[in-house]
């Protein structure tokens, strides 16, 4: 089946893009993320037709609805597919863990850098790779397109970043991350790679100060051009459509097992990108109910499905007075104040339920008066019909601190079974969850987005009490040991400003051309 798919902004200002101006881009010029003009629906049979395939088998199946033929041919994108998910090392790539409180755990942690974030980023990177060769073939240095990848970390983006683009040819890579505000081993990950087309930078703030810069940097026309800058982090749409197969793996692995299986989703989210992958995969017929978010105590997106506002700061205990910064929590990936991806389900709101009879240009309208709305105020308001909408899509959890740390214990207490505490967030989720009317029958898979041996601290504060727990021997793989060790390279930049960035990017960009002569 041959894809007719192209892409747009969520904002009006650029449509009919190809899948590769789409990859290549990462951010629309007018600000806002591409979207396909259309989600595909499943082929008649998928089920029967699927259920036998390996990951890499039908990761290539989905992407064969999104990307036309004419771009990427068959034999290109099954190859794509089968090098991306070599490099993991459980033989299913992302396999089912099943709880004696009967939750499945889906384990996305067996990529070369122990995070769900491998599962995209390794595709992107080989992506890159294929378009930059194809693009640049014989050229002679100086006349070759050179991609400079400028991305944003709370810890593992970078590091699955670095690993998935590592010497690549025509490509450099650029990691932003808060100073102090990653765990040791996700920054030892990303600083002691030492290849000379990766730049580690850390800011002196939080998360969302290094995804604001990003953003400046591609909203600098003139830098853009000069640079050609491109995306790693979940704005990227193709970290979206890898993400989508391992929802249809986990189902189909419960098919097998049952024909008349009820799946629901738990997913630990910050940036929405994850989740939002199970939203494409149920638009698409994947047979699930609601998606559940599970967030930290940065709730942003729990607040919404609550109340409809969209907003920075809590304001439900009154007005908030000083600087508005995410809170420090034991799930820093999800130490976020501004949810980037959720801008495109925003859009299908104002498309499907806002304006069902209207046009695509008439929703890009409405959404980008949402969003300008919000980076003026901080915050916005949707009215009570939309959220009704959004509501049969998600539900929502907060999980604080103190009961993260709680799931861990009460899961390595029943399983000896250790939860990162991220995953913590969403089993917590689940929990809650499976005690609701009508759960019964219902069989829940909860996402796990990390191994536990990235969070050393979580986890000793949490398992150290029982009595022959050993986080070397039981938690730590054999790929981190000498990692805090390890000879590291990384670029101080200080408080989070753009010129100092852009001059770090050049400057860097500038010794590694000189290398190449």
């Amino acid at each position: 089946m041959s894809s007719q798919v192209t892409y747009q902004s969520t904002r009006g200002g650029s449509s009919n893009f190809s899948f590769e101006d789409a990859v290549l881009k990462g951010l629309a010029n007018d600000g806002g993320l591409f979207i396909p003009s259309e989600i595909p629906k499943l082929p008649e049979g998928w089920k029967e037709k699927w259920s036998s395939l390996s990951f890499p088998e039908l990761a290539y199946e989905i992407m064969s609805l999104y990307i036309p033929r004419s771009e990427i041919s068959a034999e290109e994108l099954k190859d794509l597919a089968a090098r991306s998910y070599a490099t993991f090392r459980h033989p299913e790539t992302t396999p089912l863990k099943k709880l004696n409180n009967g939750i499945n755990v889906l384990e996305l942690f067996h990529g070369p850098t122990f995070a769900f974030k491998d599962v995209a980023l390794q595709f992107l990177g080989n992506l890159f790779e294929f378009f930059l060769t194809r693009k640049n073939g014989d050229k002679p240095e100086e006349e070759r397109d050179h991609l400079t990848v400028v991305g944003a970390t709370s810890g593992d983006t970078g590091s699955a970043a670095i690993y998935g683009l590592r010497g690549k040819k025509d490509v450099s890579v650029f990691i932003l991350f808060p100073e102090g505000r990653v765990s040791p081993v996700q920054e030892a990950q990303m600083t002691t790679v030492t290849d000379p087309n990766v730049h580690c930078v850390t800011v002196a703030g939080v998360f969302d100060d290094c995804q604001d810069l990003v953003k400046q940097v591609f909203g600098d026309a003139e830098f853009n051009r000069k640079h050609h800058v491109g995306a790693v982090n979940s704005i990227n749409w193709a970290r979206i459509l890898a993400q989508i197969t391992y929802y249809f793996y986990a189902y189909l692995s419960l098919y097998k097992q049952n024909k008349d299986v009820k799946v629901r989703f738990v997913v630990p989210t910050g940036n929405f990108g994850d989740i939002l992958a199970g939203y494409y995969a149920k638009e698409m017929g994947l047979p699930t109910e609601k998606l559940v978010i599970a967030t930290n105590e940065n709730d942003i997106l729990d607040r919404f499905f609550h109340t409809g506002r969209y907003e920075k700061a809590d304001t439900s205990k009154g007005p908030v007075t000083g600087p508005v910064c995410a809170k420090e929590t034991y799930s820093p990936a999800m130490d976020i104040l501004v949810s980037s991806n959720f801008e495109r389900y925003l859009w299908y709101l104002a498309r499907q339920q806002v304006a069902p009879n209207h046009t695509d240009s008439e929703a890009c309208e409405i959404l980008a008066k949402w969003m300008n709305e919000f980076k003026t105020n901080g915050s916005v308001a949707v009215r009570p019909e939309v959220l009704d909408a959004a509501r049969k899509d998600f539900v929502s959890e907060r999980v604080d601190n103190e009961t993260t740390i709680a799931t861990i214990k009460k899961v390595y207490e029943t399983d000896k079974y250790v939860l990162d505490p991220h995953t913590a967030v969403g089993v917590e989720a689940t929990t809650r969850r499976m005690k609701e009317a009508g759960a019964e029958g219902t069989t829940f898979v909860s996402l796990s987005t990390a191994h536990p041996a990235k969070f050393d601290a979580a986890v000793n504060l949490a398992l150290s009490s029982f009595e022959g727990y050993n986080f070397e021997t039981q938690v730590m793989p054999r790929e981190f040991h000498g990692l805090k060790d390890a000879e590291r390279r990384v670029i101080f930049s200080g408080a989070p400003r753009i010129e100092v960035i852009k001059q770090i990017v050049e400057i860097n960009l500038e010794r590694e051309k000189k290398m190449t002569v």
